[in-house]
């Protein structure tokens, strides 16, 4: 976890800190997870056309791959605009 994030947590006990902490980590896993499976579901749904074989065919494959690139990289993008609001918001405080 960044510790940062906790910056202005300094006021609280140590064992509220600790406890925030991994609730931070915890809420990011989710996250995480959240995230992966919001991507699989997407490109399966997408690319997935039939169960011929137990190996996506030559189209699937690129399609699957295709997918999967532009979901990271928008996921990406809307993070660092995030970072970039937050940022800003901050620095008008």
């Amino acid at each position: 976890m960044d510790k940062s994030m906790l910056g202005d947590l300094d006021a609280l006990p140590e064992e509220d800190k600790l406890r925030m902490a991994s609730m931070i980590d915890q809420l990011q896993i989710r996250d995480s997870l959240r995230m992966y499976n919001t991507l699989v579901e997407r490109c399966f749904t997408d690319c997935v056309d039939t169960f011929r074989r137990k190996t996506l065919d030559k189209q699937e494959e690129t399609c699957v791959r295709r997918c999967a690139e532009k979901f990271l990289k928008h996921s990406m993008r809307v993070g660092m605009r995030f970072a970039e609001l937050n940022q800003g918001a901050a620095t008008q405080d």
